[in-house]
């Protein structure tokens, strides 16, 4: 399944301005990468997978529309999943982008 051009503009939008931002495609959607790093992933199923700090995981997934990420039926600590509906406003999508820019900002550059 493709990903949702849409939604992808809006991420895109929101990441230009960011210094170190690139796109690559990956897991049947389109990662947004900062500095080498996966920060935001436009889903091919829909909606988002946003990178985040493990020790806040717990608190993201309890946000509504937000669940773990399964990849190969393994969770993936560090990854949420938003449904498109979670992040469907602009305010909310700014919300998860900035959670996944922030935390992918605090990695070591690739």
């Amino acid at each position: 399944m493709a990903y949702d051009e849409d939604l992808a503009n809006r991420v895109r939008e929101l990441l230009a301005p960011e210094p170190g931002f690139a796109e690559k495609r990956m897991f049947g959607g389109l990662a947004m990468m900062m500095n080498g790093n996966m920060a935001v992933v436009v889903r091919g199923a829909g909606g988002l997978m946003v990178r985040l700090n493990p020790a806040e995981f717990e608190q993201a997934e309890a946000e509504p529309g937000a669940q773990a990420t399964v990849m190969r039926g393994r969770p993936m600590r560090g990854w949420i999943t938003v449904d498109p509906s979670a992040c469907a406003r602009d305010a909310d999508l700014a919300r998860w982008v900035a959670r996944g820019v922030g935390y992918a900002g605090t990695l070591p550059a690739k």
